[in-house]
């Protein structure tokens, strides 16, 4: 499980890879104000939300990191 993001009134969002499967999905932790929820969500669905939001804005850098690390040197 790694952080995305944590927004100002305590919610946060994780990027999860489920060990004995490979299963990736992003969790999203309400703030205890909010009730404390926890919702996991496919990516496609947690990208079709709100493409906007900061923790969406997490996740494409999060990928944008991943790929320009890799070292593949194109694109």
């Amino acid at each position: 499980m790694r952080e995305l993001y944590t927004s100002s009134n305590g919610d946060r969002w994780h990027l999860v890879i489920e060990a004995a499967t490979g299963h990736t999905f992003i969790r999203h932790a309400a703030n205890e104000a909010s009730g404390g929820h926890t919702v996991d969500m496919a990516l496609p669905i947690f990208l079709s939300l709100d493409g906007g939001g900061p923790e969406h804005q997490a996740l494409w850098a999060m990928i944008r990191t991943l790929v320009s690390s890799s070292g593949s040197g194109q694109g």
